[in-house]
């Protein structure tokens, strides 16, 4: 409940002048919080949103906060709602970069209205807090691959943003005879097993890129007041607001994730927890055999988004 001050903040953030990174669900939350600390620091940042709208005005005001700053904002489209414009969002991308220093995949809903589905039919929470997410990482791979061989050992990452709800997910975490909810679950239910999704796409991504110099880690950035808790039910929203934490801090446990040189090859597929250090995480979302499991699912159903 009351986590250690974070280690690495704007305050002793080095300067990120020639950085590349993509920061999904930047509009907003958390991870406007994370842009606002990189933009400080002169990075170039692809604010991947569905809003064109929202992100312009977060943009406009990053310039008016941080007059002084060589940093840059930019806007990228990414629905995590609809699967076929995915790799249209990650073309975008590599036709105006050749590098991707970090990209946290932030993004993601919480407790929408029972029966929400993704464009694809997908139960909404598994569709973009999950594939979606897996989806935009796979486009993106190479050019993280390629960005390792010439930046700093240890330094091109890969950040899935998961939540303390994981460690809640039922055991097991994932059930692959219902994953199309067919035998309906709570909304929160729905979410704890998406959140532990995460973990598991970052562990057995970690062990996938293994020699290519790419790190991957999941984390939990702790508790907050957000729109992402906009639908969730009144009784929730006033424990989550008791215990929540200012945003920034969220930011901080992201930052760590990111940046911090504490985290190395020896780290890779770690869990990091609020706000930024490693811990040991649930043992049964490091299972190998489960991990491949739910990576083959996932690959299975995005077969026909990949070509």
């Amino acid at each position: 409940m009351f986590p250690p001050k974070a280690s690495l903040t704007e305050v002793n953030l080095p300067d990120q002048s020639d950085k590349v990174f993509i920061v999904t669900g930047s509009s907003g939350g958390l991870g406007k919080e994370l842009t606002k600390i990189l933009y400080q620091k002169n990075a170039k940042i692809y604010m991947a949103c569905r809003s064109e709208a929202k992100t312009a005005a977060v943009i406009k005001e990053l310039k008016e906060l941080y007059p002084n700053s060589h940093g840059h904002a930019e806007y990228l489209h990414l629905d995590l709602n609809d699967l076929t414009t995915i790799k249209q969002s990650a073309q975008e991308f590599l036709s105006k970069e050749t590098r991707l220093d970090v990209l946290w995949n932030n993004a993601g809903v919480m407790t929408p209205p029972p029966g929400s589905k993704t464009a694809q039919g997908y139960e909404l929470q598994l569709g973009t807090n999950n594939l979606a997410p897996f989806l935009f990482t796979h486009f993106l791979r190479p050019v993280l691959s390629g960005t390792a061989k010439v930046a700093p050992r240890d330094s091109v990452r890969v950040v899935w943003v998961s939540s303390s709800t994981a460690a809640m997910a039922p055991k097991p975490p994932i059930d692959f005879t219902n994953m199309d909810y067919a035998k309906d679950e709570s909304q929160m239910q729905k979410y704890a097993r998406s959140k532990a999704g995460n973990v598991l796409h970052g562990t057995e991504f970690a062990r996938r890129v293994s020699g290519e110099g790419i790190i991957s880690v999941s984390l939990d950035p702790g508790v907050f007041m957000t729109d992402l808790q906009r639908t969730m039910p009144l009784w929730q929203l006033i424990i989550v607001k008791f215990l929540a934490h200012k945003p920034i801090n969220g930011a901080y446990t992201e930052l760590f994730a990111g940046l911090s040189a504490t985290i190395t090859e020896k780290n890779n597929g770690g869990w990091v927890v609020p706000f930024g250090q490693l811990a040991a995480g649930r043992e049964d979302l490091r299972d190998q055999e489960l991990g491949k499991k739910y990576w083959e699912w996932t690959e299975k159903q995005l077969k026909p988004y990949t070509s």
